[in-house]
């Protein structure tokens, strides 16, 4: 509680402004969150969902998870995710298959994920974030932070549908008309835009 109202005062004094259009029944989502331009954007983010209550989540590798990092990981929002094989002869799962599993462990799972992958410039978005919402069968959720507006938000949620390319396209659409702090190291997907 505490550090939500020093959250709060610290955005708030720095100009920064809040838009969350988040449903309150949703409870798992895959959360992307873009432009990522620079190191400030991770925080922004996590202080800007801090202060609206999304309770996201970050998911690593289930070996960390253990003392003497799992509970400061856990206490930052990580999630272990755990590829092993779980019986002799059967195949490693894919991280899409492994981050998918997770909802089906946790009833509330707002999972981040970045989808460009890097802070420099990028034309092709990883699609991971697409396939797991996918398989999982839940919906994506659009974080953004807009560096000339001041503004940290979510602002809409895209179903998963069975035509992607439709999907990417609103998704890119969506993301063409935000601002990074750096903007010449922010594209979106440039395959899905419409020329």
């Amino acid at each position: 509680m505490l550090a939500k109202i020093m959250a709060r005062g610290y955005m708030r004094l720095t100009g920064w402004t809040f838009k969350n259009n988040m449903p309150p029944e949703i409870r798992q989502c895959v959360l992307i969150a873009a432009p990522h331009t620079s190191n400030w954007d991770a925080l922004y983010t996590k202080l800007g969902f801090m202060v609206m209550g999304i309770p996201a989540k970050l998911t690593i590798k289930d070996s960390y998870m253990r003392f003497p990092y799992g509970p400061v990981i856990r206490a930052m929002g990580g999630v272990g995710i755990n590829r092993r094989v779980r019986k002799e002869g059967e195949h490693r799962p894919s991280m899409v298959q492994s981050m998918a599993d997770l909802f089906k462990e946790h009833e509330e799972l707002i999972m981040l994920v970045t989808p460009e992958g890097t802070r420099s410039l990028r034309t092709e978005w990883k699609t991971g974030f697409y396939h797991v919402a996918k398989t999982a069968g839940v919906p994506i959720a659009l974080a953004y932070v807009d560096y000339p507006k001041k503004e940290i938000g979510i602002d809409r949620i895209i179903y998963p549908s069975d035509d992607m390319a439709a999907d990417m396209k609103a998704i890119m659409h969506f993301y063409h008309q935000i601002r990074g702090k750096y903007p010449e190291n922010f594209s979106v997907d440039v395959k899905y835009l419409d020329h």
